[in-house]
């Protein structure tokens, strides 16, 4: 029997470790700095506008229907609870929401009518009730007791629908929403992200059934793995202070769930969303303090790595899943090294259930998506008669169909294509691999480049691009210690010094470059005045071969380890401390399952994605980043 090839990520890994170490002692053009040390930019850095596609706005009005609520701690009624149905704000992240109706008190049995006829802002408004004080059976009345439940658009909603509201829908309501909320049960968007907040809502409403209280939801996609015992854990943690059932719950939970100014919370939904915001610290001890409580099961064995919410998913044909992409309706698009396309929803459930074969998928390590939700994924090898063998570019629509034939895009020079981005003005930027040229491609696949690409002796085994503000792309040299800044006419080149084995590159809102550095377990940053801030932040030692970055809306850098099993959070350009760990040592999800972390994206509603090539899964971390405008075209922007 014959073996399948190894992917060329490990040929190629082998011959940019031994060129690495040569071409350190290259001379490259740019200013430098040394690792870890910021350096004074020598001028006042500049953006260029960006300016996106439009996104969907809420509008209309919809008369709401009844529903019959029952707020409980545990398995107890809360009675003498106040319950308010709110419609989220639209003016902003955290903005007010809309108090819709009146409010209703619980009875005896915890449970309260809320009557028909309030008016929806918009008919796809999305709506969530807030339980606040009351007492738990017999325990005495406790104002600290404040619970909530995502029931999602206004127009989805169903006349006497019943609705529970306890421990389980709070911690699911805080985590999927953190990125929309601010304290005190406030929680709103912007109002072009009208897609971000429905997806973080189905979200909430994937992880805690709001008709049931129990996790997970019923739409829970049958590829997923719950995390209903991490869920149940941080539902005993509050229990513990809303059944009254320990003298010190609500204090000992107050104190394990302060934000990171140190400022504790004075209620149970503000001490779920500190915790959702705040995952690595108090690991232990918030631990030991859920056991206080029974009332959840199933519940984590033993303390986690940390209390980031994660879902594994598999299926929909991954085999080596490399390169992701979000869509403008924040439905994940996956390419895959072994000739297969996948997509998910933005809960995860496949799109297309054996994935997409054909087309010309041939050996796939990227993928972007342009700005018509079309995916463009490179394929290294192509059949002979296709360009000679020397590969091609498939593009698919969000149905799966080729947007460039039975064999993708051939023309421009293409050779061993590794890596795509697009930019806000169309242009498809694609490295090569092969021959160490850069192939630009309009939105139909007419070579805008010449006929054999770009090339400079500075080029030295390109494996990613990214694009600036400005229309620049950004070219990683994985066999070199330089990156290589290129004019979109071809008509410049300039190299910085400052990197060892350059795997990934992203830009930030600033137009800074921030590059993953895989034979240097760091990520150097560079700013948009050319001046190499810091040659390597290394995160106290926690990166490792590192693969891929991304930039959330708030200029936070997350990173993907390949040979770790953690993502890693970095602080952003506009802060005191750039290239500062923000995650623990042992980064956020050692306990996710990753494994060869490929590549990471960041989806409108907040949640990161990483593709793991090594167990051919997904992994999303649910609400962990500032959410960013989707398809990702040029610099990250807040949706």
């Amino acid at each position: 029997m014959q073996l399948p090839a190894l992917p060329v990520l490990r040929l190629r890994g082998a011959l940019a470790a031994v060129t690495c170490s040569l071409a350190l002692s290259l001379a490259g053009c740019g200013t430098s700095g040394t690792a870890g040390t910021p350096v004074t930019p020598a001028c006042t850095p500049t953006v260029a506008p960006v300016t996106a596609p439009a996104t969907p706005v809420a509008t209309g009005t919809l008369t709401g229907v009844a529903m019959s609520v029952k707020v409980l701690a545990g398995v107890q009624p809360i009675t003498g609870a106040s319950v308010q149905l709110y419609a989220a704000g639209m003016t902003g992240l955290g903005s007010a929401p809309t108090a819709l109706a009146s409010a209703v008190t619980t009875a005896s049995t915890g449970a309260a009518s809320i009557p028909a006829g309030y008016t929806c802002p918009a008919t796809n408004s999305q709506l969530y009730v807030v339980s606040r004080g009351g007492q738990a059976g017999s325990a005495a009345a406790n104002s600290g007791i404040v619970l909530m439940t995502a029931l999602g658009a206004c127009n989805q909603q169903t006349a006497g629908e019943a609705v529970v509201v306890n421990e389980v829908t709070t911690v699911a309501a805080a985590y999927a929403l953190s990125q929309f909320m601010a304290a005190g049960g406030v929680v709103g968007a912007t109002s072009t992200n009208v897609t971000g907040i429905a997806n973080a809502f189905a979200t909430a409403i994937n992880l805690a059934n709001p008709a049931l209280g129990t996790s997970p939801g019923s739409t829970f996609p049958t590829n997923g793995v719950s995390p209903a015992p991490r869920i149940d854990s941080v539902a005993n943690l509050l229990n513990a202070c809303t059944s009254g059932t320990a003298a010190t719950g609500c204090s000992q939970l107050y104190t394990l769930t302060a934000n990171s100014p140190g400022v504790a919370p004075t209620n149970t939904l503000d001490a779920a969303f500190n915790l959702a915001r705040n995952p690595g610290t108090s690991i232990a001890t918030r631990y030991t303090q859920s056991l206080v409580s029974t009332a959840f099961s199933p519940v984590l064995a033993a303390a986690p790595a940390d209390w980031t919410m994660t879902i594994t998913y598999s299926g929909g044909g991954m085999n080596s899943p490399s390169g992701l992409g979000i869509d403008s309706a924040g439905n994940v698009r996956v390419a895959n090294y072994f000739n297969v396309a996948s997509a998910f929803s933005p809960i995860g459930a496949p799109l297309y259930p054996s994935g997409v074969t054909g087309l010309g998928l041939d050996n796939s390590y990227g993928l972007a998506v342009d700005a018509n939700d079309n995916a463009w994924i490179p394929n290294e090898q192509s059949p002979y008669a296709v360009n000679s063998s020397f590969g091609s570019v498939s593009v698919l629509n969000k149905a799966g169909a080729s947007q460039a034939g039975s064999n993708g895009y051939s023309a421009g020079g293409l050779n061993y294509p590794i890596a795509v981005a697009i930019d806000v003005n169309t242009t498809s930027w694609v490295v090569d691999y092969g021959n160490s040229h850069l192939t630009l491609l309009s939105n139909t696949g007419t070579p805008l480049s010449g006929a054999s690409g770009y090339t400079t002796p500075l080029f030295a085994f390109p494996v990613a691009v990214a694009i600036d503000g400005n229309h620049y792309g950004w070219i990683a040299n994985q066999s070199s210690n330089t990156v290589t800044k290129v004019a979109p006419d071809g008509s410049s080149f300039t190299n910085y010094t400052c990197c060892t084995g350059a795997s990934a590159v992203a830009v930030d809102q600033q137009n800074n470059v921030w590059v993953a550095n895989f034979y240097g377990d760091s990520v150097s940053q560079i700013n948009s005045c050319g001046t190499v801030v810091s040659t390597g932040y290394t995160a106290s030692g926690s990166l490792n071969h590192p693969q891929s970055v991304a930039i959330d809306g708030a200029g936070t850098v997350w990173v993907a380890n390949f040979r770790q099993t953690y993502i890693t959070e970095l602080a952003g350009s506009t802060t005191s401390s750039p290239g500062a760990a923000l995650s623990p040592s042992g980064g956020f999800g050692a306990d996710a399952g990753l494994l060869e972390a490929y590549a990471l994206a960041i989806a409108p509603s907040g949640d990161i994605w990483v593709s793991n090539f090594g167990s051919n899964t997904l992994t999303e971390f649910v609400g962990l980043a500032r959410p960013v405008r989707t398809p990702l075209l040029s610099t990250p922007q807040l949706p």
